[in-house]
């Protein structure tokens, strides 16, 4: 395995709630536009779910197709997302959807990981191999 590490900077956030629950919280889905630098260079596109629980802590649930240069290969990939939001920060699991990588990422594998505070900057790591 290798590990690419990057930083990103959210350039469009755009949430909607589309359900309200009983208890105070709410379903809201994005779509959320990053710019990666570092051994990931590129822009991230990912459409999430969230369901946030009435303390404003949410779990996240998403795709994301990333479209660029990893260590100099390019091309594209996608990325199937968990992860957890408690108020202050994003923490979230990341793994290469089989299949999804092309041009010269094609057979992309591996796994990641996310962290942001809240605010537009974060870092991602990832634990890759490549044909």
């Amino acid at each position: 395995m290798t590990n690419a590490n990057a930083t990103f900077e959210l350039k469009d956030f755009d949430e909607e709630t589309v359900a309200e629950t009983d208890n105070g919280g709410k379903i809201t889905r994005a779509k959320i536009t990053r710019a990666l630098t570092g051994d990931i260079e590129g822009e991230a596109v990912w459409e999430t779910v969230m369901a946030y629980g009435p303390d404003g802590h949410a779990t996240i649930v998403g795709l994301e197709r990333v479209v660029g240069r990893l260590r100099g290969r390019d091309g594209s990939f996608v990325l199937s997302t968990t992860g957890t939001f408690n108020g202050k920060e994003m923490r979230s699991s990341t793994e290469v959807v089989e299949g999804s990588a092309t041009g010269g990422l094609a057979g992309l594998r591996g796994k990641g990981s996310s962290a942001a505070p809240h605010g537009p900057t974060g870092t991602f790591t990832l634990d890759y191999t490549a044909d």
